[in-house]
């Protein structure tokens, strides 16, 4: 803890990384401001009760990225989403578009063209998001909007565009002369904002007596386990040995060195998670409309893939293995990388360059992923049992049967109000980690001790002698 408390002295105790952090909480701090304006002509206590209402559906997994800004429709509603959207759409582009895939590979300033790009794509996905909102207000029943009419939609089209592209702005300049990645400090700030609000709910569970002692007690250790959890697994990456030949160039021996190819367990992230949840969020929002409420066959089947149903877990779970498949296929080419290998004099010791070198990579690269997707499908769906449990009851033939042996826990869940849900717990602790690490690296730069034991501290040449 010493050491944690000297590093944090450190930060202060070099301008240039002090600079980098003041200007990163201060951005966020603006961030945060924007979520308290809102946007003209909604009746907010109207809205937010709507929202407290359909949690599980798109409203409320948009909600959830945004920080609670869009059950208020503040000007930052759509928060970054827009720009994740964007950003995951031209990625899977670049495989399908030559064009694309040339310019990403054309360095610097091919990146800074797929860059700009991205934020024109921003502002058109928000543009056509924030009418479809201001739209779908004015059509729902319930009176949210207090004058409808063109001039409202043209006020939230604006309001909400022009939020998305300040924060896109934010983020930019946070990655540029802050510290961190400030796409994912703004998802992290819009999160963690709930953590004063669970704590404050469990201490008055605690007085009112819904909760004892051991309940709070089992709920900490069950969030400190998970946490470790995403850590060990998130630094977890299996290495394969690769060798360089010698070779002669002009009077000089090259080669003949010994490297690894890292390949991460859960390379996708937390994007397989929110294709996932989004793809099953959406038929959900289905429910609000009367054509759907009206049939049966329509309103049991939406039902049956509702949050705590045994066929929404394994839908669930199926898709975030697929995306995973997916994502890792699109960011890594097993073909290509041993083609590059053996372009440079690399192999696989023990392995043939070329084709079998491909497919030994792709046979270790399947079972990483699988392994992956497992990780990310048990680390979301803890939090959905934790919160309304596995409604094994609603089985046939045996429902009857499991209601009346099974535990309550595991089928009424533990009434917790999550407020780390399975993907925003995977973003908290994979953007401190992140976070952590650049600040520590630029610690061992400056000849300091970092956060971890392990950074030691760098010596300059004197120091070694």
């Amino acid at each position: 803890m010493n050491k944690f408390f000297e590093a944090v002295a450190n930060i202060f105790k070099i301008p240039d990384l002090r600079n980098r952090v003041l200007f990163t909480l201060g951005l966020l701090a603006v961030y945060r401001l924007g979520a308290h304006i809102p946007v003209p002509g909604i009746d907010a206590n109207k809205l937010e009760s709507f929202f407290a209402q359909n949690q599980g559906t798109f409203f409320g997994f948009i909600d959830m990225f945004s920080g609670g800004m869009f059950r208020r429709l503040t000007i930052f509603a759509l928060g970054i989403m827009p720009y994740i959207t964007a950003s995951i759409i031209l990625q899977l582009m670049t495989v399908v578009v030559p064009a694309l895939e040339k310019l990403q590979k054309e360095g610097e300033l091919g990146r800074r063209k797929i860059t700009q790009w991205t934020r024109y794509l921003t502002v058109i996905l928000a543009t056509m998001q924030s009418i479809g909102i201001a739209t779908a207000l004015q059509n729902l029943e319930g009176g949210f909007v207090i004058n409808p009419g063109f001039g409202f939609i043209l006020m939230t089209m604006i309001s909400l565009t022009t939020g998305t592209a300040f924060i896109m702005w934010l983020g930019e300049q946070i990655s540029e002369r802050g510290i961190g990645n400030g796409m994912s400090l703004i998802i992290f700030t819009g999160i963690v904002r709930g953590l004063p609000d669970a704590i404050v709910e469990m201490v008055s569970n605690v007085r009112t007596g819904q909760w004892g002692v051991i309940h709070v007690i089992l709920i900490v250790l069950m969030m400190i386990v998970v946490v470790g959890f995403i850590v060990l697994v998130e630094r977890g990456e299996r290495r394969i040995p690769v060798q360089y030949a010698k070779r002669v160039v002009g009077r000089r021996m090259m080669g003949g060195q010994s490297t690894h190819l890292p390949l991460k367990v859960n390379a996708g992230g937390v994007i397989p998670v929110i294709f996932a949840s989004s793809l099953l969020a959406i038929p959900q929002s289905f429910l609000n409309f009367d054509i759907v409420r009206n049939s049966a066959w329509l309103r049991g089947m939406l039902e049956s893939i509702g949050h705590s149903m045994p066929l929404y877990f394994l839908v669930y779970t199926a898709g975030i293995i697929f995306f995973c498949f997916f994502y890792v296929s699109i960011i890594f080419n097993p073909n290509e990388a041993a083609d590059n290998m053996r372009k440079y004099g690399g192999f696989i010791p023990g392995i043939r360059p070329g084709r079998n070198t491909a497919d030994y990579m792709n046979k270790i690269l399947t079972r990483i992923t699988m392994v992956g997707g497992l990780y990310l499908a048990i680390l979301s769906i803890i939090p959905e049992v934790m919160i309304s449990g596995v409604k094994l009851q609603r089985l046939p033939a045996i429902g009857n049967w499991i209601d009346q042996h099974f535990p309550r826990f595991l089928l009424d869940g533990l009434g917790v109000s999550f407020y780390f849900g399975g993907t925003s717990l995977l973003i908290v602790v994979g953007v401190a980690m992140d976070t952590v690490n650049q600040v520590e690296a630029q610690l061992i730069m400056r000849h300091y001790e970092g956060f971890t034991p392990r950074a030691g501290r760098i010596r300059g040449r004197r120091g070694v002698f």
